[in-house]
């Protein structure tokens, strides 16, 4: 195992936040890259794929990304960590294929709520258990109030999207809970890679492995898809479509960085609030039809980081403990 220095809070909240400004930019691509081919699937696909590439490349290139390299089979072998973790990027692929199938059905609005709660609650639960490199961090009243407000926060951000969901509760119940269950697993990713990374050394090789397992849990299905119904539009020309993989390198290789010293809540909280932001400012610079900017879009954002500071503040040992 490599001892890479800690991060302060101070350094390491910042660089959680900036890291979450890709996902909605992310979303944004692999959702015009989806209706461009007619094919959800196919765009999760070239989405894993480039990221997949990038990976290889950036660990081949580099020295550190070499040598961490040269640690995935052994650590593996050696059990240094459960070998299941190899598979946390199934849980990205997971996320990915439920926003091809339940946004449509859901509205974004909804659909970041769903996702959202989840990953609050699995983070209070993957610090409390020690499941991350972090190790345990008790739930204490201030994290408990900070994750419910960020909750709040969120839903009243996105509440002037709401209503194009379609009709009737139990039609939207299992789209509903598949983006639940996606970002309650999203802390659990963040766990398994932040441990796969201290043993690997570096964020890069943890980050690869992901891209190998999300990549494969998403051809399969496609190819049997192909096989069934043929393929779909060809791969558009313009560039851009192609920037959802390289983004989500980033995203995961920072959250596999940061865990160990900020621990799973505290890193998906931030990344939430740079979600937001990000959001926001896709809204404001490059709308797109059905696109709303109002009061409580803006002040919900403030709300939750607001509630992230509330978190994370260094309050005394043993406040509102549970």
């Amino acid at each position: 195992m490599t001892h890479t220095p800690r991060i302060p809070l101070l350094a390491g909240l910042p660089l959680a936040v900036a890291a979450g400004l890709f996902i909605p930019v992310q979303g944004r691509i692999n959702g015009a890259l989806g209706a461009a081919l007619a094919d959800g699937i196919a765009a999760a696909v070239v989405s894993f794929s480039t990221g997949l590439i990038l990976m290889i490349v950036i660990s081949l290139a580099l020295p550190k990304g070499r040598a961490g390299l040269a640690r995935i089979l052994p650590a593996v072998r050696d059990r240094a960590f459960p070998p299941y973790y190899v598979l946390a990027g199934g849980i990205g692929a997971l996320f990915v294929f439920a926003q091809s199938f339940a946004v449509g059905l859901l509205g974004v609005a909804l659909f970041t709520v769903a996702a959202v709660t989840g990953q609050t609650l699995s983070g209070l639960l993957v610090d409390r258990i020690g499941i991350g490199p972090a190790g345990r961090r008790p739930i204490t009243g201030i994290r408990v109030l900070g994750s419910v407000l960020t909750v709040a926060a969120v839903a009243w951000a996105v509440s002037p999207r709401f209503g194009g969901g379609g009709s009737g509760f139990l039609p939207l119940l299992v789209p509903l809970l598949l983006p639940v269950l996606a970002g309650f697993l999203m802390s659990f990713q963040q766990a398994m890679n932040g441990t796969a990374t201290v043993h690997y050394g570096t964020p890069v090789a943890a980050t690869l492995v992901n891209f190998i397992a999300g990549a494969a849990v998403l051809w399969t299905p496609w190819l049997v898809k192909l096989a069934v119904a043929g393929a779909g539009n060809a791969l558009p020309d313009q560039w851009w479509y192609y920037l959802g993989g390289p983004m989500g390198c980033v995203f995961i290789g920072v959250g596999a960085l940061l865990v160990r010293s900020l621990g799973v809540l505290v890193t998906g909280l931030g990344m939430i609030a740079g979600q937001l932001l990000g959001s926001l400012g896709l809204d404001l610079v490059f709308p797109v039809p059905g696109t709303v900017v109002a009061l409580p879009t803006v002040l919900g954002t403030v709300l939750t980081l607001a509630a992230i500071v509330l978190a994370t503040l260094p309050w005394p040992k043993g406040a509102l403990k549970r």
